[in-house]
């Protein structure tokens, strides 16, 4: 469906309710004509469906509408007054624009429907002289008169208008989402369709049976209120909190197989159901997107710019919660661009370039986030005049500036009173404005990025949760409390043995780090933080490696327990003054857990940035030795045998409960997510002889399309990054051969036949560009 068939899909839906309440409005008005509320709300009905009707090119609906109006007006005036013919004309009108209406649904035109006759009704009770009998009461005998009328009678019921905000849901989705399914039309409050303009000389024929259970616009949509949704949002948090705990409970060993299977359908209801009102609550960015091209064409004028904007992605859907947070730095954003990032034509035209320059807001959806960017083809921001600023402010040395990457300098404009413009206008140049756009992002738990290249045009990317009610996330432990970590944060865990931790957590400048592939990343010890005493006393270190304000750093933790995911409960203003936590959630055992807050925690190692300039190692540096490793998840398949599968081959990896796993024919499967999962043993297919008796299997799960398989291993032992050189072509059956990791020997999986040894038609439906050739690779 195109922008205009929306747009007349909306009118239609607004257009039918309206006529609704007309019906009852002129009912009401004719018993009481000197009612100026029913007389303005009939007015303000019929001159909006005039104006849209004008407006999409429906020339008859809107010359109905526009002498309906004419005879409003006088009514309102004063300079005629409501009597039963007056009635009897403007239902004649509200009825003829009801036929409109279905015509334009049916056949997307007007028709063939009649409008001269009630035209010419409402023209002569406009001149004052004997009305035209209105086409849906014609001057009939008696016996015509005595057929059944169609048009049911309607209660004067003077409804007002709703205090809270609705939105308008299209009623099949909705029900469909919930597992609901209907097979009759719904009973509305809405008249019968409208007699035949024509006298009727005979009752109308009987439609056939699809025809009488057909739905309009206005009955498949349904208008709920925001506080409604908004009750049934927590009513969900408060079932998928329900269901955690069950579920939980179920996985014990005491649990009966009636209990589990039961608690497997809640768990796969309560998803689906969370999600289905979760997608109630979301609307298209086009919302936010609506205002912003008058804004540009505004300020375009008033800087002398022409400027072309251009949206992708307007059906992008967020939280109807986040779209007020959005829309100030959003707008912040696109001010930004046309003031300072486009040149004007003159300028533009010197530099080869068109005159016009193009604008453009691009909007999609990238894992689990919204992605929203703010993309100009400008001059670029030059990070010499950056660095040249932050250096006269203060803000960094020249010999800091040295040390650092593109990316970390253009970062330095979201710094506090920072400002490059040459003169303060109306518009910019004092310096407020970009800090509080990142503020405000990242108070919702998103993120902005910039990237620009001089004299091409710069791209502001902002990343943004899809909600804020449920969230996916890992909890850990410290002290002897629970805490959880939003997932979107995440980017891997390490674990390092005692051995490795005292010789690879290094010191610079009093401040710890851990030299991760060749990069250092700032630690941070939460036991320090909330000023308490760890409980680990083994000297293993677990490290949380997290990603906030652009930079990434290590937050030290006891140990992890596990991902689910949590509802996030508001925090007293006390606890929120701390600044360490964003929420709280309860867990699927009943206890409690804080949320942390990442972005607050990143701001405790800013101060380490000297920590990387300390080594001497760019980040351009760090970016080409990367290029010449490849990132493998090592695992264990008993017997002492190490095996690396290359991380791009993952999608997660998960505990199964060995008592969920079934038999068909000669192959493992298991029930995972909705799907059957075909299993295969690692140790088994590579002859190994791993442990029979685990309660739970580590599993590594691999999709591609709609088919996955599960590969069971022993134990998850670490990720690394293998150089290119030190690795040996001895192999054997389902190995590509070998390699030297951390002074031991790793066997190369080859994915593909472990793959086809679970599931022999896996590529049948499946590119073979989906696997990656851990040969090719390296």
């Amino acid at each position: 469906m195109d922008e205009m068939d929306e747009i007349v899909q909306e009118f239609l839906v607004e257009s039918h309710e309206n006529l609704d309440q007309l019906d009852r409005d002129l009912v009401a008005l004719e018993k009481d004509p000197g009612s100026r509320e029913l007389l303005g709300s009939i007015f303000r009905t019929i001159h909006t469906i005039k104006g849209t009707s004008g407006f999409l090119a429906f020339g008859r609906l809107e010359s109905v509408t526009h002498v309906g109006e004419n005879l409003l007006a006088r009514l309102r005036d004063g300079k005629l007054s409501m009597n039963p013919t007056t009635t009897d004309t403007l239902l004649a009108m509200v009825d003829t624009v009801r036929e409109l209406l279905a015509s334009i649904e049916t056949s997307g035109s007007e028709g063939d429907v009649d409008v001269d006759a009630v035209v010419a009704a409402i023209s002569a009770v406009l001149d004052g002289g004997p009305a035209a009998s209105p086409p849906d009461q014609p001057e009939v005998d008696q016996s015509v008169a005595d057929q059944p009328v169609e048009q049911p009678v309607e209660q004067p019921v003077d409804q007002p208008e709703p205090a809270a905000p609705v939105l308008v849901l299209d009623e099949a989705a909705v029900l469909a989402e919930v597992g609901v399914t209907r097979d009759v039309a719904p009973q509305v409050a809405a008249p019968a369709a409208p007699a035949a303009p024509a006298p009727p000389a005979a009752p109308a024929e009987p439609v056939a049976g699809p025809e009488v259970t057909r739905r309009n616009v206005a009955d498949a949509s349904i208008r709920v209120d925001v506080d409604l949704l908004d009750a049934l949002m927590r009513l969900v948090g408060e079932l998928v909190l329900t269901r955690n705990q069950i579920v939980r409970q179920a996985g014990t060993q005491t649990a009966d197989a009636e209990l589990t299977s039961s608690a497997q359908r809640l768990n796969l209801i309560a998803s689906e159901l969370q999600e289905g009102v979760m997608k109630t609550r979301m609307q298209p960015i086009d919302h936010l997107w609506s205002k912003l091209p008058r804004v540009v064409r505004d300020l375009g004028s008033a800087l002398d710019k022409r400027v072309n904007l251009q949206m992708e992605g307007r059906e992008t859907e967020l939280d109807r919660s986040l779209l007020e947070s959005v829309k100030d730095p959003l707008t912040h954003l696109v001010r930004n661009a046309v003031d300072h990032g486009l040149e004007s034509a003159a300028v533009r035209v010197a530099a080869g370039k068109s005159a016009e320059g193009i604008l453009t807001l691009r909007a999609y959806h990238e894992g689990g986030q919204v992605v929203v960017e703010v993309c100009d083809d400008g001059a670029g921001i030059d990070p010499a005049r950056i660095s040249a600023k932050a250096v006269e402010r203060g803000l960094r040395t020249p010999a800091q500036l040295e040390q650092m990457s593109q990316a970390d300098v253009l970062q330095l404009i979201f710094t506090p009173g920072f400002s490059t413009a040459a003169a303060v206008t109306n518009v910019s140049g004092r310096g407020v404005g970009m800090d509080v756009v990142k503020t405000n992002i990242e108070a919702m738990g998103g993120t902005i990025e910039v990237e620009s290249v001089l004299g091409r045009g710069t791209t502001c990317r902002l990343r943004i949760p899809l909600t804020l009610a449920i969230v996916p996330a890992l909890t850990v432990e410290c002290a002897g409390d629970r805490y959880a970590i939003p997932q979107v944060s995440l980017l891997e865990l390490v674990a390092l043995d005692a051995d490795r931790a005292a010789s690879e957590v290094e010191s610079v400048n009093g401040a710890d780090v851990y030299r991760l592939r060749g990069a250092l990343l700032p630690l941070v010890r939460l036991a320090d933080v909330l000023g308490v005493e760890s409980d680990r006393s083994d000297g293993h270190v677990l490290i949380a490696v997290l990603q906030a304000e652009g930079k990434r750093f290590g937050l030290v933790i006891d140990r992890v327990l596990s991902t689910e995911e949590i509802v996030v409960k508001p925090l007293t203003s006390r606890i929120k003054e701390l600044g360490t936590y964003s929420g709280a959630t309860i867990l699927g055992d009943g206890r409690v857990a804080l949320i942390l807050d990442v972005q607050a925690l990143a701001r405790r190692v800013l101060s380490t940035e000297a920590l990387e300039r300390a080594t001497g190692q760019s980040v351009g540096e760090t970016v080409a030795a990367a290029t010449d490793h490849l990132r493998m998840l090592v695992v264990g398949i008993g017997s002492g045998r190490r095996v690396a599968i290359p991380l791009s081959s993952v999608t997660r990896l998960e505990s199964i409960a060995s008592s969920t796993v079934e038999q068909v024919g000669s192959r493992e499967v298991v029930q995972y997510r909705g799907a059957i999962l075909p299993l295969l043993r690692l140790d088994r297919h590579l002859g190994a002889y791993g442990s029979e008796d685990r309660e739970e299997l580590t599993v590594v799960v691999y999709s591609a399309g709609d088919r996955s398989v599960a590969i069971v291993v022993e134990s998850i032992i670490d990720i690394v990054e293998e150089e290119a050189d030190v690795r040996s072509d001895i192999d054997d059956h389902g190995l590509l051969g070998s390699a030297l990791v951390r002074d031991r020997i790793v066997e190369l999986l080859d994915v593909r036949a472990a793959i086809l040894a679970a599931d022999p038609g896996f590529y049948d439906t499946v590119a073979l560009e989906a696997t990656p050739d851990l040969a090719e690779a390296l």
